[in-house]
């Protein structure tokens, strides 16, 4: 569950799929061995330019969006909307969903919808038969069709939206969950982890960013500033205080940090090592 929208990025793609158009055109016009099989290319590079300029719209109008609107309003937004295509609203009117048709007569747009609705059942039953019409787009395009409200996707194509993003995102999630793991059995630390954490906040959306806690990114800097070794439970992070360090880590109440306050004589105190001590064994 990607810093600022990237419409460039989004343009620069429909251009690049016009110029296959243009190539398709070019093959027709010296004539060719065969016809079916330029057709049929030329059939796929207008499906992905028709979606490159849905894709295009819904990034401007996540642009407005997210310029007019606090974290707050986009947080409340992001709740209600994502209600709507996969929470309890979404499975309360799936016979609806199930039966949307786009406002359109393009062929294609209505063939992509309707395979969205067969792939969300398909999934939704464990299958995997049927493909994600979605499926490689970043996590930047799928956000702007999941939170698009215009009506320029059905509902299930919003869901299958969901969907993509969802495993991409789980894929990233065990791929650094290993990389954690590794980190720490080599040095001691999660620096990095922490790091590649923050980078990966940073590249969401403004939307998906608003619903982590206010504080995450300052959070997660405050962990790869102490540069914390698990191992030694020592913060080698430069200018680091030992204090900060445990209330940052273990989020203690205010009675216990006081406590600590008025016991942190020095930087290898009691207390100091028993708050470490308990960090390390997953007790505190």
């Amino acid at each position: 569950m990607i810093g600022a929208v990237s419409y460039s990025s989004v343009q620069a793609g429909f251009s690049s799929k016009t110029e296959g158009i243009s190539r398709v055109d070019e093959q027709a016009a010296t004539g060719t061995d065969n016809p079916n099989a330029d057709a049929a290319q030329a059939s796929s590079q207008q499906t992905i330019s028709n979606l490159a300029r849905q894709l295009a719209a819904s990034a401007s109008r996540a642009e407005e969006r997210d310029r007019t609107l606090t974290r707050s309003e986009l947080a409340d937004k992001a709740k209600s909307i994502l209600n709507q295509v996969v929470g309890d609203a979404y499975y309360a009117n799936k016979a609806r969903h199930d039966g949307e048709v786009p406002k359109t007569s393009d062929p294609e747009l209505l063939a992509r919808a309707k395979q969205a609705t067969a792939f969300v059942n398909d999934a939704a039953r464990g299958g995997s038969a049927i493909k994600n019409p979605f499926a490689g787009l970043s996590q930047e395009q799928l956000a702007n069709v999941i939170y698009d409200e215009s009506g320029t996707y059905t509902v299930n194509e919003r869901h299958a939206a969901w969907r993509e993003s969802y495993d991409q995102e789980e894929a990233w999630r065990v791929k650094v969950a290993q990389q954690a793991m590794d980190e720490y059995n080599r040095t001691g630390k999660l620096t990095n982890f922490f790091s590649e954490v923050l980078e990966h906040y940073k590249s969401l959306p403004a939307i998906e960013q608003a619903q982590y806690p206010k504080g995450y990114a300052a959070d997660l800097q405050s962990k790869i500033d102490l540069d914390f070794n698990y191992r030694t439970h020592r913060a080698e992070g430069k200018d680091t205080d030992p204090l900060s360090l445990i209330e940052t880590l273990f989020e203690q109440s205010p009675q216990q940090t006081d406590e600590l306050r008025h016991k942190n004589d020095a930087p290898d105190s009691f207390a100091t090592k028993h708050a470490l001590r308990q960090e390390s064994s997953g007790t505190g």
